[in-house]
């Protein structure tokens, strides 16, 4: 594939999502888990979705199981927690692998759009790509970096 549009994922109620869908908008990709130290990361994720999604914004989450058997429930599950503990409202995907052999292709993608600092594999859960509005990878954020430190990344994409 040679643009992050031409993926498709399966949202967390089981349809197909084209991110075709998301073109113009800026994107901030998590691979995300409900049982991780990392987790109250949603609630800075929320935020950001509601600040700049009307100016052309969004979140989306791909929960993952990979790191520390940290999100464990079916989707189901991890959408009722999502909703219910931190008011996520930005699209959730359904639970995928983000490394090795079962690696979800636009993971695949990210990963060699921008390396981290020990190459490409995902080192842990909350690792994030912010994404241009025509679809570029510009920038890749570990786990440790806040939501909020990214806010003025994601205004340099957004329109005034």
């Amino acid at each position: 594939m040679s643009s992050l549009y031409d993926f498709t994922a399966k949202t967390i109620d089981g349809g197909e999502q084209s991110l075709a869908d998301y073109r113009g908008r800026a994107l901030l990709i998590v691979n995300v888990a409900s049982q991780c130290g990392f987790t109250p990361q949603y609630e800075g994720l929320q935020a950001l979705q509601d600040k700049y999604g009307p100016r052309g914004f969004s979140v989306l989450g791909f929960p993952c199981n990979q790191f520390g058997r940290q999100e464990p429930g079916s989707d189901a599950e991890i959408a009722n927690f999502c909703t219910t503990r931190f008011h996520v409202t930005f699209p959730m995907f359904a639970k995928i692998d983000v490394n090795g052999p079962n690696a979800h292709p636009l993971w695949d993608y990210l990963k060699k759009q921008k390396t981290g600092l020990m190459g490409s594999a995902i080192k842990w859960n909350f690792t994030k790509f912010l994404v241009s509005p025509d679809g570029v990878v510009t920038d890749r954020f570990p786990s440790t970096t806040r939501p909020a430190a990214i806010e003025s990344r994601i205004e340099r994409l957004l329109p005034a």
